[in-house]
C-alpha cells in the first residue's frame, strides 16, 4: 500500500512539473531577439495555437511572448539612444581636403633599343683593296673614306677619255666654222644652195661626237671614283670589315655602318591602350644602364602581334654621343595627356563591405564612399580618379565608420595642396 502511495505521489509530481514546463518558453539560440522564442506547449502540439495552448492561455497560465520593441539590427549605441532617448556621441574622424589637379596620363612600355639602320658599304666595281681607312668601332660621317681599291688602268682611261673629248671639241669647232662660211657664201650667191645640207650634217655629227666623248669621260671618271668607297650614312663601323689586299667583286662589302643617331626604342603597345596611341606623342625612355632620354613616337603598327595581341611601336631618340647602344633593355613612358585627379597618401585607401577599393569622405557631416581607380603610383602617393573636384577625405578613423553615418569631422593639423608633380 505504501509503495502504491509512493508511485502515485511521484506520478502527480511529474504531471505538475510537465504542466508547469508546458506553460514556459523554449528559446532557440542564434536567431536573434524575438525570433527564437516559442511556447513549449506549441512545440509539443506541433502548431502555434493548438487546443491545449488555447486552454492554457484562457486560464492565464501560459507565458506571454512579446516581440522586442528595438530593431535587433541596430548597434548598441543606437539601441541605447532608442531606449533612453539620449543621443549617442558622434564618431570622431580627421579629414583632409584634396583638390583635383592636372594629372599626367602615362602608358608604360617595355622593350629595347635598336639602331635606326645598319648599312653595308659595298664595292661598286671590282678591284683589290689598297687601303682600309677605318677600324671597328670607329665613328664616321657621311663622305668619309672607308676603303680604297687599286685604280689599275682607270686613271689612264680617264686621260684617254679627256683626249677624246678634246678631239671631238676640235672637230665641232671646225664643223661650226665650215657651217658659218657656207652660210655666208650662200647669202652672197657664191655657193650653191644644195651645199647647205652637207655642212649641217657635218655640224650635227660633230656635236654628237662631243656628247659621246663627254659621256665617255664621265663614265671613266665615275669608274675611277668607285675605287674610293665612302660612308653614305653617319655611324659606327662594325663587322664585317674587309682587309687590305682582299679582292672585292662588285657588291661585296667593304664595311658595315650602324646608324645610332638617332636611335630607336622598340616596344609593344597593349591592345587596351592602342586607342590612346598616336604619332608624335612625347615619351621618356630609361635604359637598364640608367640613361634617360626624351623622344617622340614615330611609328605604330596597324597589325597586332599574333602571340601577344600587342602592337609594335617605335620611339625615336637623339643619341649624338652614341652613348646608348643597340639592343639595350629599356622602359618607355609615353605621355598620353592630362586628366583631373588627386594625389592621395596610400593610408587613406580602404575597402567597402563588398571589397571595392575606394576612399571615405565626409559631406555635410555624413560619411560617403567613393570607388577610385589608381592611375599611377609615385613616391609622394598615388594618383587616383573617381573623386569630386574637391573632397574632404577621412585620413584618421576611416575604418571605424560606414557610408551614411553621421560623424564629428575635424581637419588634420596641416592641409596638403596636391600638385601634378
Amino acid at each position: 500500500m505504501r509503495a502504491l502511495f509512493s508511485y502515485g505521489l511521484a506520478f502527480m509530481i511529474l504531471l505538475l512539473a510537465g504542466g508547469w514546463l508546458a506553460t514556459g518558453t523554449l528559446v532557440q539560440g542564434g536567431q536573434g531577439p524575438g525570433k527564437g522564442e516559442k511556447p513549449i506547449v506549441s512545440v509539443l502540439e506541433g502548431e502555434e495555437h493548438g487546443p491545449l495552448a488555447t486552454a492554457l492561455g484562457d486560464a492565464g497560465v501560459l507565458a506571454e511572448h512579446h516581440k522586442p520593441e528595438v530593431d535587433p539590427t541596430l548597434t548598441i549605441a543606437q539601441r541605447n539612444e532608442a531606449t533612453t532617448g539620449a543621443a549617442a556621441p558622434l564618431q570622431s574622424v580627421r579629414v583632409q581636403t584634396f583638390v583635383a589637379k592636372p594629372m599626367a596620363i602615362e602608358v608604360p612600355l617595355r622593350g629595347r633599343t635598336q639602331a635606326k639602320a645598319t648599312v653595308t658599304a659595298v664595292a661598286e666595281t671590282a678591284g683589290t683593296i689598297d687601303v682600309v681607312h677605318v677600324t671597328r668601332g670607329q665613328q664616321v660621317n657621311v663622305g668619309d673614306k672607308l676603303c680604297t681599291l687599286d685604280q689599275g688602268t682607270r686613271a689612264a682611261a680617264v686621260a684617254q677619255a679627256e683626249a677624246g673629248l678634246a678631239t671631238a671639241q676640235a672637230a665641232l669647232a671646225q664643223a661650226q666654222l665650215n657651217y658659218d662660211t657656207n652660210t655666208d657664201l650662200r647669202s652672197r650667191g657664191l655657193a650653191a644652195a644644195n651645199t647647205a645640207q652637207s655642212v649641217e650634217v657635218a655640224l650635227a655629227q660633230a656635236k654628237a661626237g662631243v656628247s659621246q666623248a663627254q659621256a665617255g669621260l664621265d663614265n671613266a671618271k665615275a669608274e675611277l671614283d668607285r675605287t674610293e668607297i665612302v660612308a653614305k650614312v653617319a655611324g659606327l663601323v662594325q663587322s664585317p670589315l674587309a682587309d687590305a689586299g682582299a679582292m672585292l667583286a662588285a657588291g661585296q662589302p667593304c664595311a658595315t655602318i650602324v646608324q645610332l643617331n638617332p636611335i630607336v626604342f622598340t616596344g609593344m603597345v597593349p591592345e587596351a591602350h592602342i586607342g590612346l596611341a598616336k604619332l608624335g606623342l612625347a615619351a621618356s625612355v630609361t635604359t637598364v644602364t640608367g640613361q634617360t632620354v626624351e623622344g617622340k613616337v614615330t611609328y605604330i603598327s596597324s597589325v597586332a602581334d599574333n602571340a601577344t595581341r600587342a602592337f609594335p611601336a617605335e620611339i625615336e631618340l637623339p643619341n649624338a654621343d652614341y652613348s646608348i647602344r643597340d639592343g639595350v633593355t629599356a622602359q618607355a613612358v609615353v605621355k598620353i595627356g592630362t586628366a583631373p585627379g588627386q594625389l592621395l597618401p596610400q593610408s587613406v585607401l580602404t575597402l567597402d563591405d563588398e571589397g571595392v577599393l575606394g576612399v571615405r569622405t565626409v559631406e555635410n557631416g555624413v560619411v560617403a564612399f567613393y570607388p577610385i581607380q589608381i592611375v599611377s603610383d609615385t613616391r609622394d602617393g598615388v594618383w587616383v580618379t573617381g573623386l569630386p573636384i574637391s573632397a574632404d577625405v577621412i585620413t584618421v578613423g576611416q575604418e571605424n565608420v560606414t557610408a551614411g553615418q553621421h560623424v564629428d569631422a575635424s581637419p588634420t593639423a596641416e592641409k596638403t595642396e596636391t600638385t601634378a608633380g
